[in-house]
């Protein structure tokens, strides 16, 4: 089988956004705490009811989990169910120009107001130092991805989700990493406004800003620029 071509695909991406103007309007602040608030109460139960796994497991044993998790929550709760449609895990979606038909965000949540086509992305990554999975690795493998415009790329924010094993912290931890790669001129992961909390203080919730380094190939200037995209970064452990 021969390996398929990377090439942008402008039909996949004029029908995937037809009738849309991107990138869709902000979700409101307050809905994306409490978005979070769900995300923490769906990980205290279950790590409540499989603390193995949660602390030992892979990450998609993990995110498997919260996933089940999140579903149930949309029968029961109904605050949540006017909320959220769905939650899926592992959906494949395109990147912004279609060379990647294929592409797997951790969690796709499918908000009752927005359209189904750009769902809120979270994507997931362990924090563990004693084993390599760093806050470099969670921004090279996680972060950079919604800058370059594999994940969320019709959207102005996305979520970061870190499973927390070592101690780390937003404030103790990402903000300095993000502080150096701003040395550099153009800064690292163009970072353009340094993690910030949010939410009550129940969780380790923070938002950082970040420039994006592709353009709608379907879109005219100054409207094929995406602008920044801000990333809720909530840390679990």
């Amino acid at each position: 089988m021969k390996p398929s071509v990377i090439r942008a695909r402008p039909d996949q991406i004029a029908e995937l956004t037809r009738g849309l103007q991107l990138p869709l309007p902000e979700i409101d602040a307050d809905h994306l705490e409490i978005i979070a608030e769900r995300l923490l109460l769906a990980f205290n139960e279950v790590r409540a009811e499989s603390p193995m796994t949660v602390a030992s497991g892979g990450e998609t044993e993990v995110t498997t989990l919260m996933e089940s998790r999140l579903l149930m929550m949309i029968e029961q709760d109904i605050f949540w169910r006017q909320l959220v449609l769905c939650v899926g895990r592992g959906k494949e979606s395109l990147s912004f120009d279609g060379s990647h038909l294929e592409k797997r965000p951790d969690l796709s949540i499918y908000l009752s107001n927005r359209t189904l086509r750009f769902p809120l992305i979270a994507e997931a990554k362990i924090l563990d130092s004693a084993s390599g999975r760093t806050e470099a690795l969670y921004c090279s493998d996680g972060l950079r991805r919604f800058i370059e415009g594999e994940y969320a790329w019709g959207t102005r924010e996305a979520f970061m989700i870190a499973y927390v094993r070592d101690g780390s912290s937003v404030d103790m931890t990402l903000k300095p990493f993000l502080s150096g790669a701003m040395t550099p001129v153009p800064p690292g992961y163009l970072v353009e406004k340094l993690p910030n909390h949010a939410g009550n203080g129940s969780s380790d919730l923070a938002y950082s800003r970040h420039g994006r380094t592709f353009s709608y190939s379907n879109q005219t200037p100054p409207a094929d620029q995406p602008g920044p995209i801000t990333i809720w970064h909530l840390w679990l452990s």
